[in-house]
């Protein structure tokens, strides 16, 4: 598992969690762990930005 890699979490900040999107699309073509590795933070990202609406219903 990459370093990049945790959990989604209620408490994650969508910002933070785009910064990592972009540098891993920074290094150029993806390797398939790349792809997985992008996969899963669109999911964290997902989820962080549905955690934020939640909470400012």
């Amino acid at each position: 598992m990459s370093e990049h890699s945790r959990p989604a979490s209620r408490t994650a900040d969508p910002a933070v969690i785009n910064c990592r999107i972009r540098a891993l699309l920074r290094a150029g073509e993806l390797t398939a762990e790349g792809r997985a590795e992008y996969g899963r933070l669109l999911v964290e990202w997902d989820a962080a930005v549905q955690a934020e609406q939640e909470l400012a219903a």
